[in-house]
């Protein structure tokens, strides 16, 4: 297999387990190739005239009825307890609008773009809150759903979850995409057992009168949810909470959206403060099947956009979805965190899916992965949590993120590696530094594409754990200094910090 068909069957199926296991744009508005873009600094909401040419979609809700009588992609009921936290689902509607390419989509992601066509929509938004207003901390996370799978999931709040609720942000995932919605004719994922249902059929009652005209306007749509938590046309989403600042993420499948979203959409509509986009491979995605041709087989992030932008990429991302090949160095405004010791899912992804998906789809099965042996358990989790911390300062405060390291390269074409078998280079963790496994997330060949993307953990025996730890007290002694250095360098945050500690407590290690 090529190294590009390797690329795009992962992309086709990237986490397409996390569902399972858990009025118009101003149309005289052309972003030429290589225009500056506007002048916000980092740090400052700029509430009043951000996204004043996006079109005001209709809020109506709350949404209720159906069966069961809760949002498809709930997340886990204890949360709202633990945190005290609301979650509400609302529909918006409105007209939106497809864009074309203008002029030649280069490497360096400055595209042009100006709107084509108009359709009409009707899709929904999941919103999580504080319920005290005291807690919110102003700043929304707006997530564009995952619908790899057929159906939407919502991963990075899967991933980052224990922060988010903590710090009081607020949280909104938007289904932007026609699959997760109404569906697309002929969709199969060859998954035995396996059949994803959209919105309409999986919850007909519910949402019926959804209308999505196809992904064209899904760039749009995805603005106007943004512009629907600033200016809502009906109801609040937010209630008596007011927003000041935006941060729109995505990952994967979603990821690829987004960089087309930022290169080509952001400096036109104008309504975000930031963006994380998690787990990219090589380009972006197309604005329309007719333009695909347009989009180049690389593209990096422009770097002339005014807001902040980090990029968040697993050992599975850098040479399985090619995202090797569109690295960039860090600039003002852009940020690249490699994780070492991470795969593109996880047993985290599949934890936090299970726990929201049984909720909504009782009948759900979850498919085996004893071919896959052991999964990542690795450190994703915990520095996509300070990712968002972080961005969130940079964004609020103006204080940029540390420049991490990225991964030492082998060849051309693979991580270089220790002599445990861990990365060598990227963002640092006890995961990995005071290992008491091989965490690994290249892309297998030996292994399905599935397996692939969840990489592998192989625990050390015990002969290794007591060459490398001759106590379980000099063990906890290594992974404290880790971990403060980690704290230290803004790549952990001290509450994930005080649970590996905790952890490493109670690990029978070194026997």
């Amino acid at each position: 297999m090529t190294n590009q068909t390797r690329c795009e069957r992962l992309v086709v199926v990237a986490t397409c387990f996390v569902a399972l296991a858990m009025t118009l744009v101003a149309t005289s508005v052309v972003q030429p190739a290589g225009a500056s873009s506007p002048t916000v600094k980092a740090g400052r909401s700029h509430l009043s005239s951000m996204g004043t040419g996006v079109s005001v979609p209709i809020v109506s809700g709350p949404v209720t009825g159906g069966s069961p009588d809760i949002p498809v992609n709930a997340m886990p009921a204890d949360l709202k307890k633990q945190y005290n936290y609301s979650e509400k689902e609302f529909f918006i509607s409105g007209i939106a609008t497809a864009y074309r390419p203008v002029g030649v989509w280069g490497v360096n992601g400055r595209w042009g773009v100006a709107p084509s066509t108009r359709a009409a929509y009707k899709t929904r938004i999941i919103v999580r809150a504080p319920i005290n207003p005291k807690k919110f901390n102003g700043t929304v996370i707006v997530e564009w759903l995952n619908e790899t799978a057929g159906r939407d999931a919502d991963p990075d709040f899967g991933f980052a979850y224990p922060e988010l609720l903590r710090a009081g942000f607020a949280y909104v995932g938007v289904s932007a995409q026609a699959l997760g919605v109404v569906g697309t004719p002929g969709f199969t994922l060859p998954i035995p057992g396996y059949n994803p249902l959209p919105l309409v059929t999986q919850n007909p009652t519910r949402y019926a009168g959804l209308v999505h005209p196809g992904d064209d306007y899904s760039y749009d749509i995805f603005s106007q949810a943004a512009q629907a938590i600033l200016r809502p046309d009906g109801v609040r989403p937010l209630g008596r909470l007011r927003p000041k600042y935006l941060i729109a993420t995505g990952e994967s499948q979603s990821a690829s959206r987004m960089t087309t979203y930022v290169n080509a959409i952001a400096p036109v509509a104008d309504i975000f403060n930031g963006y994380l986009i998690h787990s990219r491979g090589a380009t972006g995605a197309p604005l329309s099947a007719a333009s695909a041709a347009t989009l180049p087989k690389v593209a990096r992030i422009r770097t002339d956009l005014a807001q902040p932008v980090m990029i968040a990429e697993t050992e599975t991302d850098l040479f399985g979805l090619g995202f090797y090949a569109a690295r960039q160095p860090d600039t003002a405004r852009i940020r690249v965190w490699e994780m070492a010791g991470t795969s593109h899912a996880d047993q985290s992804t599949l934890d936090y899916g299970i726990a929201s998906g049984r909720q909504w789809d009782p009948t759900a099965s979850v498919p085996s992965f004893a071919a896959c042996g052991t999964i990542n358990d690795g450190p994703q989790r915990f520095v996509i949590r300070d990712v968002f911390a972080v961005l969130n300062a940079w964004v609020v405060k103006g204080v940029p993120p540390t420049r991490a390291p990225r991964f030492k390269i082998a060849g051309s074409s693979a991580i270089a590696r220790d002599a445990s078998g861990n990365a060598i280079g990227g963002i640092r963790t006890p995961a990995v530094d005071v290992p008491i496994s091989t965490l690994t997330g290249s892309f297998d060949p030996t292994k399905s594409v599935i397996c692939s993307l969840f990489g592998s953990t192989a625990p050390f025996s015990t002969a290794e754990l007591k060459a490398l730890y001759p106590s379980h007290q000099n063990y906890v002694h290594k992974v404290k200094i880790s971990v403060e250095s980690a704290v230290g360098k803004q790549f952990l945050l001290p509450p994930d910090a005080k649970i590996i500690v905790a952890q490493a407590n109670a690990a029978h290690v070194p026997s």
